[in-house]
C-alpha cells in the first residue's frame, strides 16, 4: 500500500461536520465515496482534525492509502470534477508510509470572522455583530491565552479529553477587508475551544467583562465562567504545520 497526503479546502455549511456519519452528509463521507469510485477500491480517509457542523476549512490536510501508484495531478483533477462544489482538492502527493495527518501535526491555526453591516455574500461564512466591538480591549484580553494553560473552561462539557492543557502561541484580533478576524494558533485545541474563546472575547469587546477576567476564567476551569460559544459559521481551520513536511505547508 502507498500513502498519499492531500491539501484541500471546504465550505462546511451544507455538511454535518468532517466526520463520516451514517445518516447525514459529511466532508469525509463525500471524499471517501469519490475516491472509492475513482480508484475502485475501499478507501478510508484520515483528516488532520474533526470540524463540527457548519465549520469551514481554508486549509486542511488528509491522508489515504492506495494499492497502486497514482498520478497525483490526474487524480486531483478527477476528484474536483466529481466532488460537491463546496469541497476542493488543491494538491496530492505521495508521503512516507507512516505519515499521519492528525498525529504528526505540530501546530494548528484557526480564524474566526465577524462583520458589521448586513452583507448577503457573507451569510453562513461570517458572524454578524450588531455593535462594533472594542478591538483594543479584546486584544488585551487575548494575551492571557498565550502560553501553556488548562483550557477546561473553554471546552465543550464532557469532551472526554485526557488533558485540557494546550499551548497557544498566537491569539489576536485584526481588521481584514472590513471584517473583524480572530486568529489563534496552538499545538492542540479542545472541542469547541475556539468558539468559546471568541464568545468570551466578544463579551470583553462589548464591555461586559474586563480583559483581566480572562485570567480568572482560565484558572477556574469552569465552563460556566466563560462566555457563550459563537455560531459555527465564522470559524475556519486555516493552517496545519508538520515538522517533517516543512516544504509542503502553508506559509
Amino acid at each position: 500500500m502507498l500513502r498519499y497526503a492531500a491539501k484541500i479546502s471546504y465550505l462546511g455549511t451544507p455538511f454535518h461536520g468532517w466526520q463520516r456519519q451514517n445518516n447525514a452528509r459529511s466532508v469525509q463521507g463525500e471524499i471517501e465515496q469519490a475516491l472509492q469510485m475513482l480508484l475502485r477500491q475501499d478507501v478510508t480517509v484520515t483528516g488532520c482534525g474533526r470540524t463540527d457542523t457548519g465549520v469551514h476549512a481554508s486549509y486542511y490536510v488528509l491522508h489515504f492509502d492506495a494499492e497502486t501508484q497514482l498520478s497525483e495531478t490526474d487524480l486531483c483533477y478527477k476528484l474536483n470534477a466529481v466532488l460537491p462544489k463546496e469541497i476542493a482538492f488543491h494538491s496530492i502527493q505521495q508521503v512516507a508510509a507512516d505519515f499521519h495527518a492528525r498525529f504528526d501535526a505540530s501546530e494548528r491555526s484557526y480564524a474566526y470572522y465577524c462583520h458589521g453591516a448586513k452583507n448577503p455574500f457573507l451569510t453562513g461564512q461570517s458572524m454578524r455583530l450588531m455593535v462594533q466591538p472594542n478591538l483594543a480591549a479584546m486584544n488585551e484580553a487575548a494575551k492571557y491565552f498565550l502560553g501553556e494553560h488548562d483550557f477546561g473552561a473553554f471546552q465543550k462539557q464532557h469532551g472526554g479529553n485526557t488533558t485540557n492543557i494546550c499551548t497557544v502561541t498566537h491569539a489576536a484580533w485584526s481588521v481584514e477587508n472590513e471584517q473583524w478576524v480572530y486568529r489563534v494558533t496552538a499545538n492542540r485545541f479542545l472541542r469547541n475551544m475556539v468558539r468559546a474563546m471568541v464568545g468570551t472575547l466578544l463579551d470583553v469587546g462589548k464591555g461586559k467583562i474586563p480583559p483581566q477576567e480572562i485570567k480568572e476564567i482560565l484558572a477556574s476551569g469552569e465552563r460556566s465562567r466563560a462566555g457563550e460559544s459563537v455560531n459555527a459559521c465564522g470559524l475556519y481551520l486555516s493552517n496545519i504545520k508538520y515538522p517533517n513536511l516543512t516544504e509542503w505547508q502553508r506559509q
